[in-house]
């Protein structure tokens, strides 16, 4: 059965915690996580300082390949990290174990991670590997998800889903548009007939989970 989990850990054992040293009043929050060839990287919102801080903050860290500003609203910045596979942390074991992270949020004093697994085994699979890595997570809270919760989601494929948030997150379901179907493609780095065939068969498939069954008789 498919099951959520929560880990924590402290911020001074999590590469993206040693921005509070400098700047201990940021915020972070993790947008999403995507795994390359030799990099993985996260997008994450920085709240409580300017951007420059934190890119300065992150400059020096052996962990860090290359970090740049995507977004911004008011006091609050969009960033994409490059981040060496190489260096091990919670982010390169959820892509070595092919876990998904639904949120992560940091602070001065810890971090906090939601995963979900489709069995108990592979939340317990990233919990050992952390461990043999030596990375101190502790987990808080185990919970399987029901049947409502997955319906939906079990729909989906990864990459439907990506399209979904992403296009959600950047206006393209207002009126007017806030994003171009192509401006959306070029974020994803897939075409724009690419992104239009993952949102067009993401809205079908939960249209058709959601929406009530017609009968025979109703047509």
């Amino acid at each position: 059965m498919a099951t959520e989990a929560t880990f924590t850990v402290s911020s001074d054992q999590f590469p993206l915690g040693t921005v509070f040293t400098q700047l201990p009043g940021v915020a972070i929050e993790l947008e999403r996580l995507i795994p390359a060839r030799d990099v993985v990287i996260p997008y994450f919102w920085v709240r409580g300082t300017e951007v420059e801080d934190v890119e300065g903050a992150f400059s020096g860290h052996p962990g860090v390949k290359q970090i740049q500003l995507v977004d911004s609203v008011k006091d609050e910045y969009l960033l994409r990290v490059e981040w060496s596979v190489e260096y091990d942390d919670v982010l390169s074991v959820l892509t070595e174990v092919d876990v998904p992270l639904i949120k992560a949020t940091g602070t001065n004093q810890q971090w906090t991670f939601d995963i979900r697994g489709d069995t108990r085994s592979d939340v317990a699979a990233f919990y050992s590997r952390c461990r043999e890595l030596g990375i101190p997570v502790t987990l808080t809270e185990l919970r399987a998800l029901t049947p409502v919760e997955t319906e939906t989601e079990g729909a989906l494929t990864d990459t439907q889903q990506e399209a979904l948030v992403l296009a959600y997150e950047r206006g393209y379901f207002e009126s007017p548009r806030e994003v171009t179907m192509e401006e959306l493609g070029d974020e994803l780095g897939i075409s724009q007939q690419a992104i239009a065939s993952r949102l067009r068969r993401g809205i079908k498939h939960i249209l058709g989970s959601t929406l009530p069954k017609t009968k025979e008789s109703d047509r």
